[in-house]
């Protein structure tokens, strides 16, 4: 394979990362939203997360593209292996269903460059469903500075709107790999905990959605399960400070009443038991 032009020596700045897993039907529309941009500096790694559909042969187009195939081991895992295979000290993270707007990288990147202080941002994005442009509830405003407060209720950053500076994985660590799903919900928690969030307030990102195969639909019941034991370890880990400890432990408590009585409502009763005591025994 030829050499990407994102290993350019000194020119480069972005390291993109794409992970995928049969998703050949949108892989393209995502590669070539990135190849398409107008800020031109940076690599762009595909990791295939085990792909059995024709991904590989849909790669073979794109001699730009840093191809990195692995036995499939989730989004966590695929990630992980993009984040140490890149080059640069700005990552920024692109879902192979999602696509960006075709400045996305010159605006966020000039943006995080005007405020030195910021190691994370993250953008706007629409959301569409069958094509159809949605209205975003008020619950998923995005917002900018120490967020971890609004990152406990829902995960608040959504992981194809962000550019980070790799030193925060020396900090935080990487994905969870252990996590089916919410992994991202896991990882801003550790992130915002610790460091303010960056907000470029443009529509930059664009997201399709409401699909079966999508992880989030598949855990769409239990997914407060993935969260309440992020908040847990969060909580044990001892890096919260005593504001971060209370809201931590009002959110573990709202999420463990809810899920607990939801297994109950649904003949779970010793899982729902465990839950509704869960919060009270971390106090």
């Amino acid at each position: 394979m030829d050499k990407p032009f994102g290993f350019r020596k000194n020119l480069s700045m972005i390291s993109v990362i794409i992970p995928t897993y049969n998703r050949v039907n949108f892989l393209a529309r995502a590669i070539e939203s990135v190849l398409n941009q107008t800020f031109k500096n940076f690599e762009l790694i595909v990791v295939d997360d085990g792909s059995t559909d024709s991904t590989r042969e849909l790669i073979k187009k794109y001699k730009e593209v840093l191809y990195i195939y692995q036995d499939n081991k989730g989004p966590s895992s695929a990630r992980n292996t993009g984040i140490k295979h890149a080059r640069y000290d700005f990552i920024a993270f692109l879902d192979s269903d999602d696509w960006w707007h075709k400045n996305k990288l010159k605006y966020q990147f000039y943006a995080m460059q005007d405020n030195p202080d910021y190691l994370v941002s993250h953008t706007q994005e629409k959301w569409y469903r069958n094509g159809v442009l949605l209205n975003q509830k008020a619950k998923h405003r995005k917002y900018s500075g120490f967020i971890f407060d609004k990152c406990l209720a829902i995960c608040a950053i959504s992981i194809s709107t962000v550019m980070l500076k790799r030193q925060i994985f020396e900090v935080v660590g990487y994905f969870n790999e252990e996590m089916p799903c919410c992994e991202d919900y896991d990882f801003w928690l550790r992130v915002t905990c610790r460091f303010p969030v960056l907000l470029v307030d443009m529509s930059l990102t664009l997201k399709d959605g409401g699909r079966d195969d999508q992880v989030s639909k598949r855990y769409l019941t239990g997914m407060d399960k993935f969260r309440i034991e992020s908040i847990r370890r969060l909580l044990e880990s001892g890096v919260l400070n005593p504001q971060q400890r209370t809201l931590a432990l009002a959110e573990l408590e709202r999420k463990c009443n809810i899920y607990g009585r939801g297994c109950q409502k649904h003949g779970k009763k010793e899982e729902g038991q465990y839950y509704l005591e869960l919060a009270s025994k971390i106090c």
